[in-house]
């Protein structure tokens, strides 16, 4: 019975929430589905509007396009020339409908004992819940409905529509500096920010590396430096999407030279700022952190393509895999995409060895995937498995503090408040500090534990 009042509570309290992240999801998978039929093709999102790609005729929203319930009402056949409309429309819709919707059961539902996302996020979610956590939760969903978009093409055409990383990451930034203003203090409990927050250093550090993006961009819209992989199309056979380019190493001299003013930003940001004392406030500690996630996923991967093909005389990784991994960054901060780097060779090797195993038995996927799949699904199993990424550290790393998400966030600790409890470990979101009674930074100013 108490099993009973206790379910009903929780439907009354999440219900509404629930069916409208479900109805958003089914919305969204709606749009992705636009998105992996026009990008690959070059075609535009908005125009022409969607229409039966055999007769031509023109879908409604309230009948046809409804997400999910359209494809029911017509039986499956378009409306005008009764032509057979594939399943897989309404399959993606209520696949992205129910990632929403188990979204959010996992970050505001599941008690925190039995929850995976809990002790790698925080009780920062169920303390916020969705009326004020709305903007961390929607960042978060948007790069999984990302995810899963750029795999399906990438995994088709061997390429990732720039636009989709691109959006992923303008939406996390903006996102999270709405977060930093709507979320409320939480309290002992809440000693988690979804993402790892940055001090001044690190945050100049991230805002001087995206000015000298902004000014790569300007030299090459400017014509002083010519984007890398020009003449690639030309080499490449009619009816394949890839070539066996001869110049790539010529090619990564041009992208050092892409990288140098970013580079040089970094450096100056970082030393700027290095002296100011204290903790940033909360919205410069989101945007700086999320920032900071995009410059270190991105450089991780451009590092590697750099290296590779250095050495190898042929593209290592695509630049399709450098923005994915970037935006990823934008959403989850800076610490999570090094664990995605180092765990998506594994997943590769792991799917390898599945394709040689059913090739083996004369049937199965013959088709390799190219690298973008595999940082998708590392980023999917280290965000649900974060005590056992956690576990796994201690294992391997006994004597090596795990970075842990959290802002640094200077506050006064002279009431009783603080008097009364037990000291508690504070993790700043980039450093360890030993926390005691009477708790101060390394700047001599009293903090709180990370809210």
């Amino acid at each position: 019975m108490l099993g009973f009042v206790s379910l009903s509570e929780s439907m009354l309290r999440h219900g509404p929430w629930l069916l409208f992240v479900f109805a958003f999801g089914a919305c969204v998978g709606s749009f992705l589905n636009v998105v992996n039929w026009r990008l690959p093709r070059g075609m535009s999102l908005s125009h022409p509007p969607s229409r039966c790609p055999i007769c031509g005729g023109r879908l409604r929203f309230v009948r046809e396009n409804l997400p999910i319930l359209g494809w029911v009402l017509l039986r499956g056949r378009c409306r005008f020339c009764k032509a057979p409309i594939s399943p897989v429309y309404p399959i993606v819709e209520l696949f992205m409908a129910l990632v929403f919707a188990g979204l959010y059961v996992c970050l505001f539902m599941v008690d925190p004992a039995d929850s995976l996302w809990w002790e790698g996020g925080g009780s920062w979610w169920t303390e916020q819940q969705f009326v004020r956590a709305w903007p961390a939760y929607v960042a978060v969903a948007f790069m999984l409905a990302g995810l899963f978009s750029m795999t399906v093409i990438d995994a088709r055409t061997y390429l990732i529509p720039l636009a989709i990383p691109v959006f992923v990451t303008c939406s996390a930034l903006v996102l999270w500096l709405v977060q930093s203003y709507l979320a409320s203090a939480s309290g002992l409990r809440g000693l988690h920010w979804p993402i790892p927050g940055t001090g001044w250093p690190a945050t100049g550090a991230a805002v001087g590396g995206m000015l000298g993006l902004g000014v790569s961009m300007a030299l090459v819209w400017l014509g002083r430096l010519r984007p890398s992989f020009i003449d690639y199309d030309a080499y490449v056979p009619e009816g394949d999407t890839l070539a066996e380019y001869p110049h790539a190493r010529r090619e990564m001299v041009i992208e050092l030279c892409f990288l140098l003013p970013i580079l040089v930003g970094i450096g100056i940001g970082g030393w700027s700022l290095s002296g100011l004392e204290g903790a940033p406030p909360r919205w410069v500690q989101a945007i700086g952190g999320s920032l900071l996630g995009w410059l270190v996923g991105g450089g991780l991967v451009w590092g590697v393509r750099i290296l590779g093909t250095l050495a190898f005389g042929r593209e290592a990784m695509g630049m399709g895999d450098v923005h994915l991994l970037a935006a990823v960054g934008a959403v989850v901060g800076w610490f999570l995409p090094i664990l995605i780097f180092f765990l998506a060779p594994f997943i590769g090797l792991a799917w390898t060895l599945l394709l040689a195993v059913l090739s083996r038995f004369g049937g199965g996927v013959k088709r390799e995937l190219p690298y973008g799949p595999h940082l998708a699904l590392a980023t999917v199993l280290l965000l649900f498995a974060g005590p056992l990424v956690q576990r796994g550290w201690r294992t391997l790393l006994p004597t090596v503090e795990m970075p842990r998400a959290g802002l640094i966030e200077p506050v006064d600790n002279s009431g009783d408040w603080t008097r009364s409890r037990a000291a508690v470990p504070m993790r700043t979101g980039t450093e360890v500090v030993p926390a005691t009674n009477g708790m101060t930074d390394r700047c001599g100013k009293e903090t709180r534990p990370c809210v």
